[in-house]
């Protein structure tokens, strides 16, 4: 229902109230039928069902499976450390389930309290919880509004609805219909919403939502629903049914051929599991923690709290960071930037005059107050000009008259000032000052002036004068015949540097998009200002009239959109996600924690309210958007270096996988041990845990980065052909020296890990090896685990995985093989990012 459309009369009418109110009877039909004026908590999960849900990620499923095989091949060692992964990582996400819980709780202390209701005629305190749509509620300064309400009286009630819309200033209220049926909350002046603070004056309305059919309702719906899957997490499942795929397709297959042939099925069916342990990379959730803990430990020091470790990793990926203006690009503070007489020249006069007429307290060399008037005050101050000025009377301001002025002593004459918004004073006016000289005034001049400040994004005062006699009281009627002198311009001012940060973001490949409850004008210019290009402009209720597919397209031709609710900002979000952007979204309102929670990325601030906190993935101890650049450089490293592990171990796993799986059934004889396929993952995995502090290549940096499945296919399975070429080249040099089981064994063995720790460093990076300097740890653990794998094969451990001990000749054979086989990836490498990657 439009309600905002209706008269007051026909709003009752529908709702069957009176001006009086309902009745204690019908209170209990209607609570019977719309229910209490709450928002209902969610069902808590207890600590066990937490905790066992984290196991629904594929990947995790995968590495338990893992982990039951190693247990029962008898590589104990191999299965505590999966299990230990496992733990580590689910306790990580176990934690931050609490969330989602803490940002509704948060939200819903601002509903909790007691409201003025008339019932049987009679003014009576009670519960909101108990209020319901036809109630007449009476609010004045100082209360929070209970339910949604049309006005049915206003008394000079002024809102605070930042809460819901997101604006700067409070909200002059009236009761008359409004005529359009599509219009933003920010317009609604005859509604006042649930949660939103009553500034000044009083007013009365008829109650026409409550709980969660209210406008803060449905924040708070948006709040309760189940959270989306990040880029990241979509991502990762991705791979982990890739993996599992792979890891099935394999495991059947050689088991089936193994079996064909006639070998031992319990001996085949060991073997068979342990090489699709072989595969899975069982070491990437705690690759990717230790990368993510790093890159939020460097940005703590920074001021980037990370709620979420996984939203570094979408940081780093996000290629569309939506904000607000206002503090982010702006100070988030009003500043007087021009005054004008009428002859558009700067006059500090017009400022010492307009500054007598403020209402504002002086407090330790500060001024306390209306934004507009303090901004006055502070320039009036900072030019020093003495005045001979004497304040005798002042008429207050008041929200129907939208002005105020003093009355001040001159030498002997007395003068009248009047401010306010330029309307409300030119409509007193009938006279201006021109070329210092009085004139009868030319209104559609003053507007063209006006005009011409308002399309600059100014917000706007006028300062009129007028001579008058020294008497008793003064009062409105005075405020006639006055001398308009000129207008004083206001900005919240671009911050300092955003303009720099704002050109790094766009060299790092991030568009920035303005949502904002602020009008297009204003928000045009400010982004003008820090070098936004303005792309194209869309209102909420242009967006409101739109289904999502058209929607869809419109979010990627505009980047300002203005006088949003919180669901058209969520709305926002989505269309943005659906085109394949990694989302950000910098907020730091209640009405921003919607959109905060369902962006890839949701970041809020220190002093942003609770709500808007507990539903971001990221906290900035300050709104500003230089703080993030770090942020988003440890993402971009983080999954450059989870990549560099995935590819690496994923096409060297396949390799040695396709390799055994081929060759088995030629032998006589497994050509490896189920102990010794999980020890070969087992060793090579550690040099790779060092991984995720490796350097990064700076072009690697420059642009977001998107997890492509079929990349990572197309290269595993390229990578993995020839690490079975080399592979095969060592199995025969092999049987063609004419080895015992053993020394195959074990020869094979020290191939399979030497390789994969020496060709981590060409495919670690896109250059030329020798181009790109590697991490000192992973140079370090690469030698010591490469030093182990001799350690294990020529000491009495050795004899527990029944290894033997190689001659030099074999060595010999084995460094070679390593040496070619470096330098055909390092070709091939070069050709295939050329030709295929690309």
């Amino acid at each position: 229902m439009e309600w905002w459309t209706k008269t007051s009369e026909e709003v009752i009418k529908i709702l069957n109230s009176s001006p009086e109110g309902i009745s204690d009877e019908e209170l209990e039909k209607r609570l019977n039928i719309y229910g209490l004026n709450d928002i209902p908590k969610r069902l808590e999960n207890s600590a066990l069902k937490l905790f066992l849900s984290q196991f629904k990620d594929p990947l995790l499923i995968l590495l338990l499976v893992a982990a039951l095989i190693a247990y029962f091949t008898e590589s104990v060692i191999e299965a505590i450390i999966i299990t230990s992964i496992l733990i580590m990582n689910s306790l990580l996400s176990f934690f931050q389930e609490y969330k989602s819980e803490l940002a509704l709780r948060k939200l819903c202390k601002y509903i909790r309290y007691y409201a003025k209701v008339l019932r049987n005629g009679n003014l009576v305190k009670i519960d909101t919880r108990y209020i319901v749509p036809g109630d007449i509620v009476i609010i004045e300064t100082g209360d929070r509004v209970p339910a949604d309400l049309r006005l049915i009286e206003a008394d000079e009630l002024e809102i605070d609805e930042s809460l819901v819309t997101g604006e700067f200033y409070p909200v002059v209220k009236d009761t008359a219909p409004i005529h359009k049926k599509r219009v933003e909350p920010q317009s609604m002046k005859n509604m006042a919403f649930m949660g939103t603070l009553v500034k000044n004056g009083k007013g009365k309305g008829i109650v026409v939502s409550t709980g969660m059919k209210s406008t803060f309702g449905k924040i708070a719906g948006y709040l309760r629903a189940e959270e989306d899957l990040t880029s990241y997490q979509r991502n990762i499942r991705k791979l982990s049914r890739f993996l599992m795929t792979l890891v099935i397709m394999g495991l059947i297959f050689i088991f089936i051929i193994n079996s064909i042939i006639g070998k031992e099925v319990f001996d085949v069916f060991l073997f068979s599991l342990a090489l699709a342990v072989g595969i899975v990379p069982e070491a990437l959730p705690i690759i990717i923690t230790i990368g993510l803990s790093r890159g939020a430990m460097k940005m703590t020091s920074v001021g980037v709290i990370t709620k979420k470790l996984a939203a570094i990793e979408d940081l780093g990926n996000m290629d569309i960071l939506c904000i607000d203006k206002t503090g982010t690009l702006t100070q988030n503070k009003i500043k007087l930037v021009d005054y004008m007489n009428l002859d558009y020249n700067k006059d500090e006069e017009i400022v010492i005059l307009a500054s007598t007429a403020l209402s504002v307290i002086e407090k330790k060399g500060r001024f306390i107050g209306n934004s507009i008037d303090v901004a006055i005050g502070e320039f009036a101050r900072k030019i020093s000009k003495k005045t001979s000025y004497e304040i005798i009377d002042t008429i207050p301001f008041d929200y129907t008259r939208k002005r105020m002025s003093s009355i001040i002593k001159h030498e002997k004459d007395y003068l009248l000032i009047c401010k306010g918004a330029p309307e409300s004073v030119i409509s007193v006016c009938s006279k201006m000052k021109k070329h210092n000289k009085v004139f009868k005034i030319d209104k559609s001049f003053a507007e063209r002036m006006l005009i011409n400040l308002f399309e600059k994004g100014y917000r706007v005062i006028a300062v009129a004068e007028k001579s008058i006699k020294k008497k008793e009281k003064y009062s409105k009627e005075d405020e006639k015949d006055l001398t308009l002198l000129g207008f004083l311009c206001f900005t919240d001012p671009p911050k300092s540097g955003v303009k720099q940060t704002i050109d790094k973001l766009k060299e790092m490949g991030i568009e920035i998009k303005i949502l904002t409850g602020d009008n297009a004008i204003i928000a045009k210019k400010v982004m003008e200002d820090v070098g936004i290009e303005v792309k194209g402009v869309l209102s909420g209720v242009e967006i409101d009239a739109m289904d999502d597919e058209s929607l869809v397209k419109a979010v990627e031709r505009n980047n300002l959109f203005v006088r949003l609710t919180p669901e058209i900002k969520v709305r926002i979000v989505n269309a943005l996600k659906r085109n394949g952007h990694v989302v950000g979204f910098l907020g730091d309102g209640a009405n921003d924690a919607p959109a905060i929670r369902y962006a890839d990325v949701g970041i809020s601030v220190e002093n942003g309210v609770d709500v808007a906190k507990e539903a971001s993935h990221i906290i900035l101890t300050r709104k500003s958007l230089k703080v993030i650049l770090e942020g988003i450089l440890e993402g971009r490293k983080t999954f450059c270096n989870t990549t560099k592990y995935i590819i690496n171990t994923l096409s060297a796993n396949l390799g040695n996988m396709t390799s055994l799986a081929i060759v088995s059934p030629f032998l006589d004889f497994l050509p490896m041990l189920p102990s010794q396929i999980l020890l070969t993952n087992l060793i090579t995995d550690g040099p790779l845990l060092s991984i995720s502090g490796d350097n990064v290549d700076e072009e690697d940096l420059r642009k977001p980065k998107h997890w492509n499945i079929n990349f990572i296919r197309k290269f595993c399975v390229i990578f993995g052909i020839i690490s079975s070429i080399f592979d095969f080249t060592t199995m025969c040099t092999l049987i063609l020296i004419g080895t015992s089981i053993e020394v195959f064994r074990t020869g094979w063995f020290l191939e399979s890990v030497l390789s994969e720790i020496l060709i981590t460093f060409a495919i670690r990076t896109r250059k030329r090896f020798y181009k790109s300097k590697p991490g000192k740890i992973l140079i370090l653990s690469s030698a010591i685990f490469g030093l182990l794998t001799f350690v294990i094969i020529y000491s009495p451990v050795g004899n527990f995985f029944d290894f033997i001990s190689l001659e030099f000749q074999f060595l010999l054979t084995i460094v070679l093989i390593l040496i070619t086989y470096f330098f055909i990836v390092e070709i091939c490498k070069e050709i295939l990012y050329k030709k295929i990657f690309e």
